[in-house]
């Protein structure tokens, strides 16, 4: 189905056949599945091709040797290419795929700097990015590495993760870009009713011990996986918006674990005051977590409120895939960091400054993860003060879904 996902990803996720400019990102082990999309580029006329090869295991072997000070002048973390290519007006698909507790050695300070000199280095691209003015998309491709993992001591895991994959993106439909159509369908009359509420904040709360309340902007929006572009993540099942930066009160627990950049972190919680994480804890990987939060002055504030149904098409496989870009869409999630400038009425034209001002976080990390669990219950208060049921029992309700 390798050459179904290739149409997908061309078709529904690059906005190609307005552009002629591709940036393709991936790691070297998927290099050949990376040249069946140039190739079928090239054929609908796409001139101007960039490949941003990385090697995990490289970058590995750099942050094992050299040191905090070395790493902030080494060229290998400077991102400065995709600015030259947010110029040109390219079109960026990035191409993940795992390479599990390949840095369980490796300091999570020199992680986080790595993340964080990636993200610095690419300002344009960020800030078009963030405006909704160039199309991106972030989506999977399965490594023998990564479904070793999953699949432990299958001789046949390398097929397996592929048909799981593939299955999330629906490519084992007839027409997955007509089932992606009907979807966002869907999806569009969620978020419409959800904009429609006016509401305040929400109530999480869960048999985990999850009691957590998030405050919504006057005027919040919610928006889908899919923009005027193109669809931003493949696959996306969720609906999402940005909380009030600074209003967030509570605890919440993950209910899935979160690689962060090779590194895994599990069974955690994170409790809010003011918006503020003020204590946290992780059985595994708390220094990552800690790298996280501390990123920058308000990587410890939410971006992000994102809503998934226990019964998604991912959630219904019963899997977990090991890396967020497919895990988040099994779950309602959370995010870290910075919010959209799309989930507020007037956003994508507001600075960043403006942005903050109308309660959409600003920070140079954002990172997700997972909290939805089977019992997830969700109230939502209007600015009337009254109660709605947006979720039960980890599903929309019959008020949002008819």
């Amino acid at each position: 189905m390798d050459d179904k996902y290739v149409e997908l990803l061309v078709s529904k996720c690059t906005n190609l056949e307005n552009n002629k400019c591709l940036f393709i990102n991936y790691n070297k082990e998927i290099k050949d599945f990376v040249l069946k999309i140039v190739s079928y580029a090239k054929s609908i006329g796409v001139s101007d091709i960039y490949l941003d090869e990385e090697d995990i295991h490289y970058t590995h072997d750099l942050l094992a040797k050299l040191s905090l000070e070395e790493i902030k002048t080494c060229d290998y973390f400077n991102k400065k290419i995709w600015d030259t290519y947010a110029k040109k007006g390219a079109s960026f698909l990035i191409i993940e795929t795992e390479v599990p507790h390949v840095m369980d050695d490796i300091d999570p300070e020199k992680i986080g700097l790595m993340g964080k000199l990636k993200r610095e280095t690419k300002p344009l691209y960020r800030e078009l990015q963030r405006r909704c003015k160039l199309a991106w998309c972030i989506a999977a491709y399965p490594g023998k590495e990564w479904a070793n993992d999953v699949f432990k001591n299958d001789s046949n895991s390398y097929e397996k993760l592929k048909n799981y994959i593939f299955k999330t993106c629906m490519l084992d439909k007839e027409d997955p870009c007509l089932e992606w159509d009907k979807f966002i369908n869907r999806n569009t009359e969620v978020m419409n009713k959800l904009n429609s509420l006016k509401l305040k904040k929400l109530h999480y709360t869960n048999s985990l011990g999850t009691d957590l309340e998030i405050y919504l902007p006057s005027g919040y929006l919610y928006a889908g996986g899919k923009d005027e572009l193109c669809i931003v993540n493949m696959p996306s099942y969720e609906v999402f918006t940005s909380p009030v930066w600074n209003k967030t009160k509570g605890i919440v627990y993950s209910s899935k674990p979160l690689m962060y950049n090779g590194s895994l972190i599990d069974n955690f919680w994170i409790k809010f005051e003011n918006g503020k994480v003020i204590d946290y804890d992780a059985r595994v990987g708390l220094d990552v977590l800690k790298e996280i939060i501390e990123t920058d002055e308000y990587s410890c504030y939410l971006g992000e409120a994102a809503l998934v149904e226990k019964n998604s098409p991912i959630a219904f496989l019963g899997f977990n895939f090991g890396t967020t870009l497919i895990d988040e869409n099994a779950s309602c999630h959370l995010a870290l960091g910075a919010g959209f400038s799309e989930c507020i009425i007037g956003g994508l034209d507001m600075s960043a400054k403006e942005l903050k001002e109308h309660g959409i976080n600003d920070s140079k990390q954002h990172v997700d993860f997972m909290i939805g669990t089977d019992d997830l219950n969700i109230t939502g208060e209007t600015i009337d003060g009254e109660q709605i049921v947006i979720f039960e029992n980890g599903k929309f309700s019959s008020l949002i879904v008819d």
